[in-house]
């Protein structure tokens, strides 16, 4: 019985270095997803290169939203398994981004659920909802929480896939 306590013990400690990683993995993600990691964004620009009233916080009528009456919005694509970077998707009518067959912005990404946010006219702005998803849907890298309108400049985040909002 003696040759197997020092395997024992070894197995113990082999687990303990696994659960200790997995922590550390789950505390980064976390950090990330809260917008709290401070560094780099991962196309390589800066925090600061996001636009100080690109925040979602402002009412559908507050200056600086996209007037879709006389404007083109669309996303374009920073980062997304399947499409190509600068991919550009006009923005009219009802939009749904998705895994899904029904999705009109169809993503490649396992952490984008079937109908994953949706895109939609709302007065003379664009309003992003997500659809109960089961990742969330993240506007310059706050989880959505409620629909809010977008202004140019914003990032929306679904899994790994990341756009951006621009209007012409």
């Amino acid at each position: 019985m003696t040759t197997l306590e020092p395997v024992s013990v070894a197995l113990k400690f082999g687990f303990l270095a696994v659960l200790y990683l997995f922590l550390l993995w789950v505390a980064r993600s976390a950090r990330k997803d809260l917008g709290a990691g401070g560094g780099p964004l991962p196309d390589g620009s800066s925090r600061a290169a996001i636009p100080p009233d690109a925040t979602g916080f402002y009412s559908a009528s507050a200056l600086g939203v996209a007037d879709v009456a006389h404007r083109a919005p669309r996303l374009v694509v920073e980062r997304a398994p399947g499409h190509d970077s600068g991919m550009i998707y006009d923005l009219e009518g009802d939009i749904v981004l998705g895994r899904g067959d029904r999705a009109e912005i169809r993503l490649e990404d396992p952490f984008a659920s079937s109908r994953h946010a949706r895109l939609y006219e709302q007065g003379n702005v664009i309003v992003i909802e997500d659809l109960g998803s089961t990742n969330g849907t993240y506007l310059n890298e706050e989880l959505l929480q409620t629909p809010r309108p977008l202004h140019p400049g914003d990032r929306v985040r679904i899994g790994d896939s990341e756009f951006a909002f621009e209007v012409d």
